[in-house]
């Protein structure tokens, strides 16, 4: 039998174009590495409401309910906002996977786990796990294989262009779990975070491109030794100069998706799986699968999210350029009420540039911050 559509790796990018392919009547298989749907976690397990709802699944994986955030320079300057509704939820991300794996399986989706890829052959994929080594024939193959795609590697795509490390702990931690505390001189090229399971328990973390472990090292010394649970995991930072190819659209963290404001890429995972699925649809109705055809899911994420994308690596690369006090002087402009009003009307974890444009038109940023400041933030927005 020749599947229209392969799909490789079963995470949420994965099970949604897994799942969005076989409701539009598509032959559809999902293959995955490990034996177990969500494990091994790679993830904060902070995920917006925009994204939750992507995601299309019950409550049962939402463990607390964010409502705002505390930023903490560390050198004495502290922000806080409150939104007062729910603005992220914090989820057990192995409930979340399988739960999706679910929906693709009842929509018609056929999985193999413990199966992974050794090869491509023109439209062929060649795999190896518990069913022994197969050749599996497919009209579309669908990248979905995380931040070291093989898939990609194989095809000769050329891959993100940043990557950083990534590690939490959880552990036993008294917080006020309404908030998020975000810890930008973790870090010295993202930040650090501390993420309310409940109460009393906590995910401290952060990402780093070099010495990850030093830093995180230092960071949660303050918060004890006790760790509940340690994950690490890799974070592909500016997308892959082209998506598609060689009957193949690269999906989620495999295309470099992840958002370089925040590190998540759940969000920009799941859009651009159903983007994917939409124009595996549209190929499969013609029977045509060349490249010019492959060439509309990258137009289609570009104008979905592509402009976002952009401006988060341009941020990034700014703060990357802030020196630590540079960071408490903003933290302490940024409190102020009129700010802080901004903030909860416009900010939003998956498209931070509405809130940039507004912050970039408020006098009193400008002035605590310098010309050169304000001048940077026009040019990410505008360059």
């Amino acid at each position: 039998m020749v599947w229209d559509v392969v799909v490789v790796g079963a995470g949420p990018a994965g099970s949604a174009a897994a799942r969005a392919c076989a409701e539009k009547g598509l032959k559809t298989l999902c293959i995955e590495e490990h034996g177990t749907i969500g494990y091994p976690v790679q993830c904060a397990g902070l995920l917006s409401v925009s994204a939750f709802t992507e995601c299309d699944v019950s409550d049962r994986s939402v463990l607390n309910e964010v409502s705002g955030a505390r930023m903490v320079s560390g050198l004495g300057g502290e922000l806080l906002f409150d939104a007062g509704i729910t603005k992220a939820y914090v989820v057990d991300r192995g409930l979340l996977d399988r739960e999706m794996a679910q929906k693709a399986a009842d929509a018609g989706a056929e999985f193999r786990l413990k199966t992974s890829v050794s090869g491509i052959s023109g439209s062929s994929l060649l795999t190896r796990g518990v069913r022994g080594r197969e050749e599996i024939p497919f009209h579309l193959l669908v990248a979905a294989d995380g931040p070291r795609s093989s898939v990609a590697r194989m095809l000769g795509l050329q891959r993100p262009a940043l990557y950083f490390a990534g590690i939490q702990a959880e552990i036993p931690y008294e917080m006020d779990p309404r908030y998020v505390e975000l810890h930008p001189n973790a870090s010295p090229d993202f930040f650090g975070w501390v993420i309310p399971v409940s109460a009393t328990r906590a995910r401290v973390g952060l990402c780093a491109r070099e010495h990850a472990k030093d830093h995180f090292d230092r960071f949660t010394a303050r918060y004890g030794q006790n760790s509940l649970h340690l994950v690490s995991g890799v974070i592909p930072l500016g997308v892959m100069p082209r998506t598609y190819g060689r009957r193949t659209l690269v999906v989620g963290d495999a295309a470099g998706f992840a958002k370089p404001t925040s590190g998540g890429g759940i969000y920009t995972g799941v859009r651009s799986a159903k983007h994917a699925a939409a124009v595996a649809a549209a190929c499969c109705a013609r029977g045509e699968f060349d490249d010019e055809r492959l060439r509309d899911y990258e137009r289609c994420w570009k104008e979905d999210f592509g402009k976002e994308l952009d401006i988060g690596m341009k941020a990034l690369h700014m703060r990357q350029r802030m020196t630590p006090e540079e960071i408490d002087r903003l933290c302490r402009a940024l409190d102020d009420p009129d700010l802080i009003a901004t903030i909860v009307e416009h900010g939003d974890m998956d498209r931070p540039g509405t809130l940039l444009r507004k912050l970039a038109l408020k006098p009193a940023l400008a002035r605590a911050m310098g010309i050169l400041f304000a001048s940077g933030v026009r040019r990410i927005l505008t360059g």
